[in-house]
């Protein structure tokens, strides 16, 4: 009796390993699945412009480098160069020299005894080729 104890408790092992090895194979199959879709989201933003560019900056910095074709603008916080660069192309046309990227944090704000955050936010300088310039400042 103690035999046929003994093998029946290596074949319920087994079994569980089997289940344990699909449960595994599972979650590791939708992480992958996860990468992807989330690699996909990346490249979705060079890929859909709508987006990126959120609005143009207006403030006396941005309108003394428009005079030397550099325009600023308010962007995602997830957008790349290289996005800013196809949107701004897709836009309006014109493929820009360079792009620079930067993240602003966020100021302190108080209203009286509370405190708190604004929201970081990220800005693009776009450089655009001598003799090409975009309107920016209509309407304002």
């Amino acid at each position: 009796m103690g035999i046929l104890k003994r093998t029946k408790k290596t074949e319920d092992k087994t079994l569980l390993t089997e289940k344990t090895q699909k449960v595994v194979e599972k979650k590791v199959s939708k992480k992958v699945t996860e990468k992807k879709a989330s690699l996909e989201n990346t490249k979705m933003i060079g890929l859909d412009h709508s987006g990126i560019i959120l609005k143009p900056l207006i403030s006396e910095k941005s309108a003394t480098l428009a005079g030397s074709n550099q325009y600023v603008f308010v962007v995602r916080k997830t957008a790349n160069r290289v996005a800013v660069a196809s949107a701004i192309k897709q836009m309006y046309g014109i493929t820009p020299v360079s792009v620079n990227v930067i993240n602003v944090p966020g100021k302190k704000v108080r209203f009286g005894r509370r405190q708190g955050v604004r929201s970081d936010w990220k800005k693009a300088i776009v450089t655009l080729p001598v003799g090409k310039t975009i309107n920016v400042y209509e309407g304002v």
